[in-house]
């Protein structure tokens, strides 16, 4: 058996709480997915050909769209070919926001919200 915090979703390097906010950052506050990545990964180094991209945030984009990552119903939207993978996470970063508490920033309150309703 393996122990591991609350937060940590299943087959994820990463916290429910830190995927939010990597959303957040990347989807509502329309920073690069490069900044995103300075701004959520503790990893140092980054290889020449990921400098631009963060391939794992389109992942729990994507998985975040088709209902996978959270479990609140309000994260996911619906699926139409219309809407961009960053609009489809600005959805759900948004529903992340709005259970935090009031008050709180936009960073602070998707970290707070994901916790709340991580998988």
């Amino acid at each position: 058996m393996l122990v591991v915090p609350r937060e940590l979703l299943a087959r994820r390097l990463y916290t429910a709480s830190a995927i939010g906010l990597a959303l957040a950052v990347w989807a509502l506050l329309g920073s690069t997915e490069a900044e995103a990545r300075t701004r959520v990964s503790p990893l140092a180094f980054v290889g020449t050909g990921a400098q631009d991209t963060w391939v794992t945030l389109r992942r729990w984009a994507t998985a975040t769209a088709k209902g996978r990552l959270f479990a609140t119903v309000t994260s996911r939207a619906p699926p139409s070919a219309g809407l961009s993978l960053r609009r489809q996470a600005e959805r759900a970063a948004a529903a992340l926001v709005a259970l935090a508490p009031a008050g709180a920033s936009t960073e602070a309150a998707a970290f707070a919200g994901a916790a709340l309703h991580a998988r």
